[in-house]
């Protein structure tokens, strides 16, 4: 049984990029007798199918029985094109400033409410667990990019995510004060920088700064992250240095 309902939700995610590519070979709208034709769905599968992919805005109808690409495809695509934009123009960055502190170097994006990391630099013997595995996911309040992210949003959104989110603890350090929280994000604001103190992992610190694009927007953090011992918080002038090199690099004239 389980076998049969994997065949049949892989078919119709195919028949789904089936609809997509019809749509995509249209410049304008197209009516769905024209699209069942292209696709040989039956018209009320192909109906059926589109009602979903109009809900989620992969599609619009623009009349009854006529659609068109979505939307949410252009904000997607958009997405993509940043995060890979920024990768590309970051790592010659991270690696000078990895071989300037001979630390990790991270670059991370926003998801919601958590950064994905999707790039490092690091030494061979680093087994730091938080940044381990490029994907991997943190809370925005217990890392120093985090940080930078919701002083950005400012204060309400920051009062915001601390109730959504509750504050997790992950370390004795982790701050699960809204308040507390609250008077950080106020110093990042200022400062341009921030500090995972011990936060996310016990025995590891980090330093972020932001990453603006073109149209000024916030749109990745770069951090340096190292074993608390050998963390020196005077390198957050370096690290936001390097953020704003890359900011630059990525048409930033702030």
């Amino acid at each position: 049984m389980a076998l049969k309902e994997a065949k049949s939700s892989i078919q119709v995610i195919e028949r789904m990029m089936s609809l997509l590519d019809a749509l995509a070979r249209h410049t304008s709208a197209v009516n769905l007798k024209q699209l069942a034709s292209e696709t040989t769905l039956h018209p009320s599968t192909a109906h059926r199918i589109l009602g979903v992919m109009v809900d989620s805005r992969l599609v619009d109808r623009i009349e009854p029985g006529t659609y068109r690409l979505g939307i949410r495809l252009l904000e997607l695509g958009n997405l993509v094109k940043s995060r890979i934009g920024v990768r590309h123009e970051a790592l010659p960055f991270m690696q000078q400033l990895h071989q300037e502190l001979g630390e990790t170097v991270n670059l991370s994006v926003r998801h919601a409410d958590e950064v994905v990391y999707i790039e490092r630099t690091a030494p061979g013997h680093s087994m730091m667990r938080v940044v381990q595995i490029i994907g991997a996911r943190a809370p925005l309040h217990i890392t120093a990019v985090g940080k930078v992210f919701l002083a950005q949003d400012g204060v309400g959104s920051c009062t915001e995510y601390a109730k959504r989110t509750g504050l997790p603890r992950f370390t004795d350090n982790t701050l699960t004060d809204g308040d507390r929280l609250g008077r950080e994000i106020e110093a990042v604001r200022s400062q341009g920088y921030a500090f995972d103190n011990e936060e996310a992992e016990k025995g590891v610190s980090c330093i972020g700064a932001g990453i603006f694009n073109d149209e000024g927007r916030l749109v990745a953090g770069l951090s340096v992250s190292a074993p608390s011992d050998r963390l020196k918080k005077d390198w957050a002038l370096q690290v936001r240095q390097t953020a704003d090199r890359i900011s630059r690099a990525i048409g930033y004239h702030g």
